[in-house]
């Protein structure tokens, strides 16, 4: 889910300023998932229950301090009825203006906050599984108007807002380019959410581009979707 693709041109992005290693050790407010990933023995065993622990305990966090943001990726699409089989990590998407906050806040909760190379992410571990906090989704940062539309779920009991099927369906298709093109692991995703998604926003936003348009036409030729209107 955080793989970007190189077809747009790079777009400003606000800048993330004093973000380090959180180099104290859990205080007041820590969370459990800080120190469970210190003891593998508190883990759950299995792994796709790890990272639905991670992505409850994250959200949690978030909540209680008041942040905007959404659930995105693969714990995203089992939130709107998809497979339980996760083996990546947890995302969550957050407005680029609030990503200082939102690390100052993971690292008052105990969280080392990490800031890798691509500069549209912040990363951190919570049970022993990365978590990625995104700011943008395919080269287009993360607006108020989609964290807006985010539909609030149930994320294996703990209630939360998760991208809406059709923004988590065009971020995995805009991000399709010659360097990334790997339509296996996203076609069972549109699977399991395709009648939840609106296909002519999808193919507005993002059918005149290559590869995007190729996943469209296999998708069709699938009768995963219906063509589009005046195509045979």
């Amino acid at each position: 889910m955080t793989e970007n693709g190189e077809e747009t041109a790079p777009l400003r992005r606000s800048e993330v300023t004093e973000l380090r290693l959180a180099s104290d050790g859990p205080g007041r407010g820590a969370c459990a998932c800080a120190s469970s990933a210190a003891d593998p023995t508190a883990l759950p065993q299995d792994r796709s229950q790890a990272i639905l622990e991670a992505a409850k305990q994250i959200g949690a966090i978030l909540k209680r301090a008041g942040h905007s943001f959404a659930l995105a990726g693969s714990v995203a699409v089992y939130a709107h009825g998809g497979s339980r089989y996760l083996q990546h990590d947890a995302d969550f998407a957050i407005l680029p203006d609030d990503a200082d906050a939102v690390a100052h806040t993971l690292r008052e909760a105990g969280l080392d906050v990490r800031v890798p190379p691509e500069d549209w992410l912040l990363k951190t571990t919570c049970h022993g599984q990365n978590v990625d906090i995104i700011f943008e989704l395919a080269h287009q940062p993360v607006t108020r108007d989609m964290l807006d539309r985010a539909h609030v779920l149930p994320v294996d009991s703990v209630l939360m807002p998760v991208l809406c099927p059709t923004d988590l369906i065009h971020s995995l298709i805009s991000a399709f380019s010659e360097h990334y093109c790997d339509f296996g692991s996203v076609l069972p995703v549109v699977r399991a959410v395709r009648e939840k998604v609106d296909w002519d926003v999808v193919r507005a936003a993002c059918g005149d581009q290559p590869m995007p348009a190729a996943f469209l036409f296999l998708l069709e030729r699938l009768n995963v979707i219906d063509a589009r209107k005046g195509q045979p």
